[in-house]
């Protein structure tokens, strides 16, 4: 049964996260990991003309992609945070969207060469609704990447995720986490093709690795 989403409260959450991740002095920068400089690149996303970020943030990786001549629109559910990254990097030619990322794919008709979400909505919408969406937007032979955090071991599906720490407003959201195996069923009956859902470890042994997925469309 799908959990009960509360866009609102949600955009709420995302809001108040804008006002402490965005930095106004920071640079355009393009890593899947969490730790910077580890791991591939964009080279993952192919050679696209044209790009949609799901989840798109403090906007670092959008720009990095315009600023390289790529067409890329990024989606974001906080107005605060669009707002933000809109002047902060919309003279690159990135063009930023707020809305909810099921409602965004159902209603716009545009498709691109890829799609891709860094620690992004892929991890926060539920992937059996989000992932036909995708298939639909992509062209011919275009690429879905997503990265996220691994699953916790015997912790599988959404799980409900309070924002900061555990005293104060119940400010909440549900994220979806799933073994390599689990995302590659969830691709290949989206109707993508070659999965390659892989866990690249940390740096340091020990440390926390970052799971990365690739699929094509025909």
């Amino acid at each position: 049964m799908p959990v009960p989403h509360d866009i609102e409260a949600e955009r709420q959450l995302w809001d108040a996260y804008a006002g402490s991740a965005f930095k106004e002095d920071a640079d355009p920068v393009f890593c899947w990991s969490q730790y910077r400089g580890h791991g591939p690149g964009p080279e993952l996303l192919d050679d696209p003309a044209t790009v949609l970020e799901l989840g798109c943030g403090t906007g670092r990786a959008a720009a990095f992609l315009a600023q390289r001549g790529v067409e890329v629109t990024g989606v974001d559910l906080s107005p605060v945070m669009v707002a933000n990254i809109t002047q902060r990097w919309g003279h690159l030619g990135a063009r930023f969207v707020c809305a909810e990322v099921l409602d965004h794919l159902r209603r716009r008709t545009e498709t691109y060469d890829a799609v891709f979400s860094i620690f992004g909505a892929v991890w926060f919408t539920d992937p059996e609704r989000l992932l036909p969406l995708i298939a639909k937007r992509l062209n011919p032979g275009g690429v879905l990447v997503f990265s996220h955090p691994p699953a916790i071991p015997g912790a599988y599906g959404p799980q409900g995720m309070y924002k900061g720490g555990f005293a104060g407003p119940a400010m909440f959201t549900y994220r979806y986490s799933y073994e390599p195996a689990d995302w590659t069923r969830l691709l290949l009956t989206a109707g993508f093709t070659d999965p390659d859902v892989r866990v690249l470890d940390a740096p340091e042994p020990g440390h926390i690795g970052t799971l990365i997925a690739r699929a094509v469309v025909a």
